[in-house]
């Protein structure tokens, strides 16, 4: 192979190691980092934990052989600041490797090309931009944390072939198989926040949990701006146990509000003064990004969804298809009001993955 096949074959590797730390990492980005000799892997590792080494220091740790002289992939740009750990960096150049070879810089400014700089000046040769879409695509959560200051949202539901998300009196359990809801506990299990309007709390009175638990437990927020939210939901009976959080209008009475907050529930205040529930979502967005929440799940029904497509705020759909046929005007589907009025406006995003979950199909699609 050329030197550019065997550096794509390296990083694609590098690229699989870092999705091992999904769910465990975050606010971190996924990183993974392999050091080669002579077309032998002679260390590797990821970064495992939030906290923890990250990728490169984990690799030296592994590493069975000196490693000076030896080529390192890392799928992001080794760190130069002093964080939780040491700048990778360091570690490095300390280590005395002969090449480096880096999947795409880091967009915390606070590293972005300072790491390759001080790669140069240690006269340490360095390649960056291989296998980059995938090393981008990797990272977009932490990218979208960083420049704007929200989470990733996944936005997802079940739906039958004709497109309908529950029917004309609005059943939906089960439109999706078993396979399928075991498919979505998993998501359940690595994200920081389960989103639900109210609509869906009061229709279906879901746990919004992970079972069983995945690496993170989410915390539970539901969108209730007019404060109809019972005491005697599950997500408020059990709010002792599990961190959960209701986003309201300052105009909702102190009286209800303090009933939630007696019985364990976090009342978030939204400062959007008029019945403005876009703002109000994007308002809600970034101050869950101010708690550093990386990825959030939404799980709504059609106008929650229809405002967040409204507000541009989705940035990853999990659809799960169903062999069903629904019919009806009635009968919702997945997007409600407003809606986009021209395919010219409609937001483009790129087909991921598909997979076959027992007889039903799972799409993920993403920005």
């Amino acid at each position: 192979m050329s030197r550019t096949d065997n550096d794509i074959h390296w990083m694609n590797l590098a690229l699989d190691l870092a999705r091992r730390g999904l769910g465990s990492v975050e606010p971190n980005p996924m990183v993974g980092c392999l050091i080669v000799r002579d077309e032998k892997i002679i260390a590797s590792g990821y970064h495992e934990r939030f906290g923890g080494p990250h990728a490169e220091v984990n690799a030296l740790r592994n590493a069975r052989e000196s490693v000076a002289g030896a080529t390192a992939y890392v799928t992001l740009e080794p760190c130069s600041h002093f964080g939780k750990t040491p700048p990778c960096v360091d570690a490095l150049i300390e280590a005395r490797i002969g090449r480096v070879v880096i999947g795409t810089l880091d967009p915390n400014p606070q590293v972005n090309g300072d790491g390759v700089k001080r790669l140069a000046t240690a006269q340490i040769e360095t390649t960056v931009g291989v296998c980059q879409e995938a090393a981008l695509e990797l990272i977009k959560p932490f990218t979208t944390l960083i420049t704007q200051a929200r989470p990733w949202i996944i936005a997802k539901w079940a739906m039958s072939l004709d497109g309908k998300i529950a029917t004309n009196t609005g059943e939906s359990q089960w439109i999706s198989n078993s396979i399928s809801r075991e498919h979505v506990h998993r998501t359940r299990g690595r994200v920081d926040a389960i989103i639900a309007g109210i609509g869906t709390v009061e229709a279906d009175n879901p746990l919004l949990t992970a079972r069983p638990p995945g690496p993170r437990i989410a915390t539970r927020v539901i969108i209730d701006a007019a404060g109809r939210l019972s005491p005697t939901a599950k997500v408020v009976q059990t709010a002792r146990e599990i961190p959960t959080m209701v986003a309201v209008r300052r105009s909702v009475p102190n009286r209800k509000k303090s009933e939630l907050i007696d019985l364990g529930v976090e009342v978030w205040e939204s400062t959007i003064a008029a019945e403005d529930n876009g703002e109000m979502l994007r308002e809600l967005m970034v101050e869950l990004g101010s708690r550093r929440m990386t990825n959030v799940l939404v799980e709504g029904g059609s106008r929650l969804f229809g405002l967040l497509n409204e507000q541009r705020l989705i940035d990853e759909t999990h659809v799960y298809v169903a062999p069903l046929l629904i019919g009806g005007s009635a009968a919702p589907s997945p997007l409600g009001d407003p809606g986009i009025s021209s395919l010219a406006a409609c937001q483009n995003l790129q087909l991921r993955e598909t997979m076959r979950l027992g007889s039903d199909v799972f799409i993920r699609a993403s920005r």
